[in-house]
């Protein structure tokens, strides 16, 4: 299904627009799972400016959704209305300040584990073990192998939806587990991380372990979404879902993970449909196997395809 073309008159409003905006552009190609419809428009700003400018002069009532490098993200099958805006090389930039480190949220958060080992600074290996980018890792509070988001975090630039500027303090940010406070219209651009003097050998040897345990342990080279469910207070999601007896269960062409069952899995060919419908079968099942209902992790945004 194609949504009606409305970038004729966003570019007539926005003479000074640098960013790239397109019509009925697939995003299946920009999830890890590879599926789900077109976003009406999608625009790739230039820059922090171009992103402000473009949010002031976009008409109120038009919806907007952020999505990152694609890790945690079920794009249904009919697709987003309004503009889904994805930042890419123009906030991919990572600096080294002192014992600090500055990053574009459009920058995968592996780079920065590696810069972190590159210039001896401990405390940010745990980025290794996240799929995805800065910007996911700001706004769900993502974490690995022991440490948050929220434990190394000192601020966050964001831009509202009327293109206002921003700073926000680890605080600011309200994190909880797998939570972030912060206003919801707010698009992150950029973070700045604490680490502290390390051995690069060390650190080093850290991140090859968490990348050893995510290989021996996770799905990562199938077209999953990361961990599909939080971990409930006490629990583990997988060793729920392994109780329920889900392991490897199919819907459609997609799998519940035989390696991590927290994890689906696209086997080719499946819809955003058949994974998310595949999810809420897990849930229904752990409820009625523990009575603990699942919450999950993985965004999904945009409508069912049309019957």
């Amino acid at each position: 299904m194609a949504f009606p073309d409305i970038t004729p008159d966003l570019k007539a409003k926005m003479p000074q627009l640098r960013g790239r905006l397109m019509a009925n552009q697939s995003l299946a190609e920009l999830t890890w799972f590879c599926v789900g419809g077109p976003a009406q428009v999608l625009f790739m700003p230039d820059s922090e400016d171009d992103l402000a400018y473009f949010l002031q002069n976009l008409p109120s009532e038009i919806p907007v959704m952020v999505v990152g490098l694609g890790s945690n993200l079920i794009v249904r099958d009919g697709g987003v209305p309004g503009v889904v805006i994805r930042l890419g090389r123009g906030f991919n930039e990572i600096v080294v300040e002192g014992t600090r480190i500055r990053a574009g949220t459009g920058a995968p958060d592996v780079k920065i584990a590696r810069t972190a080992q590159e210039e001896g600074l401990a405390g940010l290996a745990f980025l290794r073990g996240i799929p995805g980018g800065i910007g996911g890792a700001l706004r769900m509070n993502g974490g690995a192998y022991g440490r948050e988001t929220k434990d190394a975090l000192v601020e966050a630039r964001a831009v509202d939806r009327q293109g206002r500027m921003h700073v926000l303090s680890n605080a600011d940010m309200h994190y909880t587990y797998r939570h972030c406070g912060a206003p919801e219209d707010f698009i992150f651009t950029q973070a700045l991380f604490q680490g502290t003097p390390g051995d690069r050998a060390a650190i080093s040897a850290e991140m090859d372990k968490i990348t050893e345990s995510r290989e021996a342990t996770q799905p990562i080279k199938s077209r999953t979404g990361g961990s599909t469910f939080k971990n409930p207070p006490d629990n583990k999601a997988w060793q729920l879902i392994d109780a329920a007896g889900c392991r490897g269960l199919k819907v459609g062409n997609a799998q519940v993970s035989e390696l991590h069952c927290n994890f689906l899995i696209n086997l080719g060919g499946a819809t955003a449909a058949d994974i998310e419908t595949l999810g809420e079968t897990v849930r229904k099942r752990v409820q009625e196997k523990s009575g603990i209902a699942l919450d999950w992790e993985i965004k999904r945004i945009g409508e069912p395809a049309q019957a």
